[in-house]
């Protein structure tokens, strides 16, 4: 219990030291991914899905990150119909524009209703208890390769309560839960470093 209260410590200090050293290029880091996300939610599901990052995100910046989005949209068998963004002042009509040119409506939550926007909400706030606010994050790369890895643990292993304990990706059939495992057929994987475990029975 010591140990850990004293790590924790430790990297906390580490953290505030960093960001001393370089507050504001940290906070627009943060700002950018934990605040800017352009979400396009999918019916029934979502899956996040990583589209950039960057350390001063200006508007064209984001009008990039809209084409990006727009073009692996047109390849979808169903069109998608609705865009639900944010108001922030960085999403100007030439972005809604690049949406709407595709027939795609935009929709803009209402003021301080952060429960509008509630699947993008409820993963940044993932991202910052279970990844984010357990690393030190030092420069972009790192942080494109952290938010990749547990995007892909995120959509391909982490259990949904929604989605009956499965993940958006099941590529597998659901095997029937077991109430008593056998503790040696159990394999663990390790992610990011033994930050997250994943665990799945031998076959």
């Amino acid at each position: 219990m010591a140990l850990s209260f004293l790590y924790v410590a430790f990297v906390r200090l580490l953290q505030l030291i960093r960001l001393c050293r370089n507050e504001q290029e940290e906070l627009a880091v943060e700002v950018v991914m934990l605040r800017h996300e352009v979400a396009v939610l999918r019916r029934q599901v979502a899956r996040p899905a990583l589209t950039g990052v960057t350390a001063n995100p200006i508007e064209e910046w984001v009008l990039q990150q809209a084409r990006n989005v727009n073009s692996a949209l047109a390849e979808r068998a169903r069109p998608v119909r609705f865009l639900l963004r944010d108001r922030d002042s960085k999403f100007t009509a030439s972005f809604d524009e690049v949406f709407h040119s595709e027939g795609m409506r935009s929709i803009r939550t209402p003021v301080r209703a952060p429960r509008a926007n509630a699947f993008a909400e409820r993963f940044v706030g993932t991202v910052r208890r279970e990844c984010l606010d357990r690393m030190l994050i030092f420069h972009r790369r790192q942080l494109e390769v952290v938010l990749s890895e547990f995007i892909d643990h995120y959509n391909s292993h982490r259990p949904h309560r929604s989605l009956d304990q499965t993940p958006p990706f099941l590529m597998l059939p659901v095997a029937r839960p077991t109430s008593h495992p056998d503790a040696t057929q159990l394999r663990r994987a390790d992610r990011l470093g033994g930050l997250i475990h994943e665990y799945e029975l031998a076959a």
